[in-house]
């Protein structure tokens, strides 16, 4: 097992860090503030980043995608943690894996633009009864005497909603065979465009964090839709929408929240070796000194377990309950050095003069979304009371 970067992934790294250095962190004060990203600014740093190559990076480069490989991908991710959500959406794009099932025209309709940052889409799981209950959706979609799917129902907390000009809907299209419509039932995928008539976006729910990125309510009102807007095959939805999940929950939830945690972290040290108190550094405190190598001491732990689990993937292997796990402790990780660090900067933790109260309050939501930690760590004993020991020991 080799854990050394290799140059190529050393490049994109300092490639990385330099751009958001430089075009990123100047940003996000006045986003904060303002809670709107202005729209120049967002195609200046979207066009600088296709310019580097950075757009895109999990889609095959015959798309013009990066084409990288899921540890490449992961290593890139956990930089994407040093700055704020909605810079990152901007600067490198959203693409979700599910457009990779398009075919013959819808290539070039969605795939493509998507890929290479002409159109923008956002996915659609969440409704107000069916968080991390996935399969509970209610939004359903119904074959009309035309033979077009009729769409009726509505999705919340839809990120990046107001951005996006087309959206990836998961809708039941069939019952139970005991005819009962409950459970899970048969869920397709549909790419919506964003303006067909009875598709209408709600309010923009407000956050305690992540300020600027929009989260819309969307509703659809007998939305006609033909054919070729089915993505993939009729009842293929929900393992589209659990595959685009565990990748999320890796890449966008585990390796950010690792490099979040790492910025945090670094942030951290240094106050304790800037600040007196005493007549002496915060740092040599002993109380101090335990929460810094605690939150070292997790990163790193976190970091592992992300690049274990892109191993895995990358080998062709089952990672399923190995990204569960990454999402449970990555995201805990994330609140816990959070939390330290607001006790170390002390009063100056929680004043908005500084970014650490912006932090807290962004870290707080990792615990909550794509699956929150008490239903992973469902996840996670079942399969081992299922599997045994071969999660947590070697060659079993």
């Amino acid at each position: 097992m080799d854990f050394s970067l290799n140059e190529e992934q050393k490049m994109m790294i300092d490639t990385i860090r330099r751009f958001i250095a430089e075009e990123l962190h100047p940003l996000e004060d006045a986003l904060e503030h303002t809670g709107a990203l202005p729209e120049a600014d967002a195609r200046r740093i979207h066009a600088k980043a296709k310019e580097l190559g950075l757009y895109a990076l999990n889609m095959p480069a015959e798309l013009g995608g990066g084409g990288l490989s899921n540890i490449d991908r992961i290593v890139c991710e956990e930089q994407f943690g040093h700055t704020t959500d909605m810079l990152i959406r901007r600067a490198f794009g959203n693409v979700y894996e599910p457009l990779l099932h398009c075919k013959g025209a819808q290539i070039d309709r969605w795939l493509k633009p998507a890929v290479a940052g002409t159109r923008t889409c956002a996915i659609t799981i969440t409704e107000s009864g069916a968080g991390s209950d996935a399969a509970g959706i209610k939004t359903h979609a119904k074959r009309n005497a035309q033979g077009q799917w009729v769409l009726n129902g509505s999705k919340h907390f839809i990120s990046d909603g107001e951005w996006s000009d087309f959206f990836l809907v998961s809708a039941k299209t069939g019952q139970k065979s005991d005819g009962t419509g409950g459970g899970a039932g048969e869920i397709s995928m549909f790419m919506v465009d964003k303006g067909l008539p009875g598709f209408t976006v709600g309010k923009d729910q407000q956050m305690m964090g992540l300020r600027g990125t929009p989260h819309l309510e969307l509703f659809f009102d007998n939305v006609v839709l033909e054919d070729d807007t089915l993505l993939g095959e009729q009842g293929q939805g929900f393992k589209l929408a659990m595959g685009a999940l565990n990748v999320v929950r890796l890449a966008q939830v585990g390796a950010r929240a690792v490099g979040k945690a790492t910025h945090v972290c670094e942030l951290m040290v240094a106050y304790a070796n800037d600040r007196k108190q005493f007549g002496q550094r915060i740092g040599d405190f002993q109380m101090v000194q335990q929460q810094i190598a605690d939150s070292v001491i997790e990163i790193n732990a976190a970091r592992w377990m992300v690049y274990h689990a892109a191993w895995m993937l990358d080998h062709g292997m089952d990672a399923r309950e190995q990204i569960a796990m990454v999402k449970v402790h990555a995201a805990e990780t994330l609140g816990r050095v959070v939390d330290r660090a607001v006790q170390i900067f002390g009063g100056m933790g929680f004043c908005k003069e500084l970014p650490i109260e912006r932090y807290y309050r962004d870290a707080r939501i990792y615990r909550i979304f794509d699956g929150t930690s008490e239903i992973h760590r469902g996840v996670i004993a079942k399969a081992a009371m299922k599997k045994g020991a071969v999660l947590f020991d070697v060659n079993r």
